[in-house]
């Protein structure tokens, strides 16, 4: 195995566990702000690899670095008639929380002098800020990550600067070949003596800022005679030119053919164009469209994964993927043909995405997801303020404990889901070349 595929690897879980921590520590700050009590902050799950107590807080890293949680006293208010000091208690990970909830094992968290600072007894709108902290930590994680990769990196872009892969000879386009052969006539830009690493500036006066404005003033010019403005190592030059009229694709609809077109025979290089800060918002809107709709569909895609699991069907790469699946990719990435540059802008990107659709998955209104303790401080901050309104008495607090069966049938949903993924990662994976 090529030891770049296993860098690959490790860098991506890396980052994934520093995603995973800062979501987790999205509900810690909070937590700690309005004076809840958390006894554990965790990344990972199963058996703990290191922990290390300050304060009333154990800080650990597990071994399975797929998730994380923070453990809050009284997460669920008690029971009708239960001793008001004997509290029920989740977690921020969904899976850590129930199997909490099934063991029952929080009361011995409880202390006196707790009352005050059980997760339940606080205002509602405190509530929803301590879950919502996490998801959004992953929101401004990918929005750090997606303005590192189009301010600080770029964009793949064409530039009009000749490629070295420029043939110097005339293919027409009705002949299905890529290099030259014997009588092949030279194109107007060998015949001028362009060379790869040319970048051209000017056309007829008229400046070149981009690929697009190269490929529009050439093909408008027609044949005929023109001043070509290059900068060659440094140099600025003028040669001329003849160009000559050929049939080339259509720049909107390659299906289609333009006829007798200027043509010049040169290729764009591709490069990384750095953006500004404006266009990273239009970026994640984009982006945060696509990872919507993706979650949207997540059953039907789900059911494209377990035919590839099963049936040997090709994998959908419009579909989802696992932590396992990515970090194979980020390992794909890093013993791939691409540049240095180009490798750290595609696994900057798998972070982004990876992080928006973190924040996207956990704000769905479902328990155990962080949306589900979202949604119960929201209909507890309703019911407040219309019995104020009404003036009624105030309410109990919301027990999201009631909605349980539900919790267990999401929570089997998520691990058979989990399951699959990892499954299908592992004999059928999503790879960069599909």
């Amino acid at each position: 195995m090529d030891w770049l595929y296993v860098v690959g690897i490790v860098v991506f879980l890396l980052g994934l566990m520093f995603s995973i921590a800062l979501h987790e520590i999205g509900h810690l700050v909070p937590a700690k702000i309005f004076g809840v009590r958390v006894t554990q902050y965790m990344v990972g799950f199963g058996p703990t690899a290191w922990s290390r107590r300050k304060g009333e807080t154990e800080y650990g890293i597990k071994w399975i670095p797929f998730g994380g949680y923070v453990r809050m006293i009284g997460m669920l208010p008690p029971r009708p008639g239960d001793d008001t000091t004997k509290l029920r208690s989740n977690a921020t990970g969904p899976f850590q929380g129930l199997i909490e909830t099934v063991r029952d094992a929080a009361q011995e968290d409880v202390l006196p002098g707790d009352d005050d600072r059980v997760f339940y007894r606080k205002k509602w709108w405190q509530k929803v800020i301590i879950m919502s902290g996490g998801p959004l930590m992953n929101f401004v994680l990918a929005f750090v990550f997606s303005a590192i990769l189009l301010v600080g990196i770029g964009l793949p872009a064409e530039a009009p600067i000749v490629a070295p892969t420029t043939e110097t000879c005339v293919i027409p386009v009705s002949e299905q070949r890529a290099a030259c052969k014997p009588g092949d006539q030279p194109t107007p830009a060998a015949q001028a003596g362009l060379k790869p690493g040319d970048h051209m500036v000017s056309f007829d006066g008229a400046t070149i800022g981009s690929w697009e404005d190269a490929k529009r003033l050439i093909r408008s010019h027609g044949p005929g005679p023109v001043k070509l403005g290059i900068v060659r190592d440094g140099k600025p030059m003028t040669f001329d030119v003849t160009l000559i009229a050929q049939d080339r694709p259509n720049l909107d609809d390659p299906e289609k053919t333009d006829k007798n077109v200027g043509f010049l025979g040169v290729r764009p290089t591709e490069v990384m164009e750095q953006q500004s800060v404006g266009q990273v918002i239009g970026y994640m809107g984009g982006l945060t469209a696509r990872v919507a709709g993706s979650i949207f569909n997540l059953p039907e895609k789900m059911v494209g994964v377990w035919h590839a699991a099963f049936s040997g069907e090709e994998r959908d790469p419009e579909g989802p993927v696992g932590a396992v699946g990515a970090g194979r990719m980020g390992g794909e990435i890093l013993a791939s043909d691409l540049s240095n540059e180009e490798k750290i802008a595609t696994l900057v990107s798998l972070l982004a995405g990876f992080n928006l659709a973190m924040g996207m998955f956990n704000l769905i209104p479902l328990l155990p997801l962080d949306g589900g303790h979202v949604a119960g401080g929201l209909w507890e901050g309703l019911k407040r303020a219309y019995a104020k309104v009404m003036r009624r008495p105030e309410p109990k607090y919301v027990d999201i404990a009631k909605v349980l069966p539900l919790t267990y049938a999401m929570a089997l949903v998520m691990m058979v889901m989990t399951g699959l993924l990892v499954y299908a990662d592992l004999v059928n994976p999503l790879t960069l070349t599909r």
